[in-house]
């Protein structure tokens, strides 16, 4: 018993580090958001989307991989979706070791269920695992859209259009969410005096050219 709390209480000093850890995503008030904060909002939309979906899921095994889904981020740190460059190169295999030694951290039958939970969301094919994928995205846009448009990059006026969709198209549900939650960042961009009709004209040519 007393080293399966001591075992808790040293990796609760590895896991606190997701709230130090920030993200490139504002609050309403200017503040940085952190990794832990992003892990709570998806979890919270979870709870509230998924009685709604077409294809029941696991709401428990949901959360479980919400929970672990950006652990690793503990030791190998956040890098921003549109990020280029080296450090994303190096992003996956930082982060495969990352997994390895939280495994390594939690002997026995805790540290594998993380490291599955952690590997199942990664590969996305499983219903839980595109849920929860689905809410990675949409958390990321929802909170954009709180945050004041001049935290935005000029790239992420793009990925409005270019990153909810695909992850959300298997659920009716989530294709309706995603519609929201689109709309809702049109609204703020047009009212920041951004182009919308051209970034759409733009990106559709992009497609049409690339078909």
């Amino acid at each position: 018993m007393q080293d399966a709390v001591a075992t808790i209480v040293d990796f609760y000093r590895l896991a606190e580090g997701l709230k130090r850890e920030l993200r490139h995503s504002w609050l309403s008030d200017g503040r940085r958001e952190s990794v832990a904060e992003h892990s709570w909002s998806m979890s919270l939309l979870a709870l509230l989307v998924h009685r709604h979906l077409a294809r029941p899921v696991e709401i428990d095994r949901v959360l479980k991989m919400i929970i672990v889904h950006d652990l690793v981020e503990a030791l190998a740190g956040d890098i921003p979706f549109f990020e280029t460059g080296s450090r994303k190169d190096a992003k996956a295999a930082k982060e495969r070791e990352a997994i390895e030694d939280i495994r390594s951290r939690l002997p026995g039958t805790v540290g594998q269920e993380i490291f599955d939970l952690f590997h199942e969301f990664e590969a996305k094919t499983t219903a839980e695992a595109k849920f929860a994928a689905a809410l990675d995205h949409l958390e990321v846009q929802m909170q954009h859209n709180l945050a004041d448009l001049g935290t935005w990059e000029p790239v992420e006026y793009d990925l409005v259009y270019t990153k909810m969709d695909i992850v959300c198209a298997h659920d009716a549900l989530l294709v309706e969410l995603c519609g929201a939650v689109k709309g809702q960042a049109e609204a703020k961009m047009r009212a920041g005096s951004i182009d919308v009709d051209a970034i759409k004209e733009r990106l559709h040519n992009a497609q049409a050219a690339a078909t």
